[in-house]
């Protein structure tokens, strides 16, 4: 089984995944951040780096979906292959951050690796304000997302909203975390894995 959690910079993804993956005995797979060469880069110069950004996560999130299906375990990933194609890579192209030439490539080999693999068999959509992630990313201070602009979070709320509206790939349950302190609030996390039971078992 596998299960993916979707949501913004911010929003409580790699948390979740944590908590979740000690709850059901999950083998989690986080994205990969600190091993990553170019978010440095990226975050200092986008135009220049966003391309090489955009593959190697392309790259790894294929990787990751490889294994995933073929160690045949109960996993839950953290960030999916279709949020860097259907959200951050055309958000950089229509910011002008990534030239025509270079979004047609990534989009090219983004459609050959999709028809190679299954979709998640549950996606959670974690949605969240512009406030709350805001508060979030300044709290855990990674020094390279200091230069995340409200204009960028607010761009990507959008695309993430307009692909969870036409999500049609498998099971999906949205999650609004500005009403779950998830982190703090023991009851908050029982209700959360209480939808996931309920989706989980309309699975099988």
């Amino acid at each position: 089984m596998h299960v993916a959690i979707a949501g913004n910079i911010g929003a409580g993804k790699t948390t979740l995944t944590r908590l979740l993956a000690k709850h059901f005995k999950w083998e989690p797979h986080y994205e990969d951040v600190v091993d990553n060469p170019y978010l440095d880069d990226f975050y200092t110069q986008m135009e220049r780096w966003s391309f090489n950004l955009q593959i190697y996560f392309l790259n790894s999130r294929f990787r990751q979906i490889l294994e995933i299906r073929k160690s045949g375990k109960k996993i839950i990933q953290d960030r999916t292959i279709y949020e860097d194609a259907y959200i951050f890579a055309p958000n950089l192209h229509s910011m002008g951050l990534m030239t025509n030439r270079d979004y047609e490539n990534y989009t090219s080999l983004f459609e050959l690796m999709e028809s190679l693999v299954q979709s998640p068999d549950l996606m959670i959509y974690l949605r969240s304000s512009i406030p709350n992630l805001v508060n979030q990313i300044h709290k855990r201070g990674r020094e390279y997302e200091n230069s995340i602009s409200i204009d960028y979070l607010s761009r990507l709320n959008e695309r993430y909203e307009a692909f969870i509206h036409t999500y049609d790939r498998g099971k999906m349950l949205i999650v609004d975390v500005d009403n779950y302190n998830f982190v703090d609030n023991p009851e908050d996390l029982g209700e959360i894995i209480n939808k996931i039971d309920a989706e989980i078992n309309g699975l099988f």
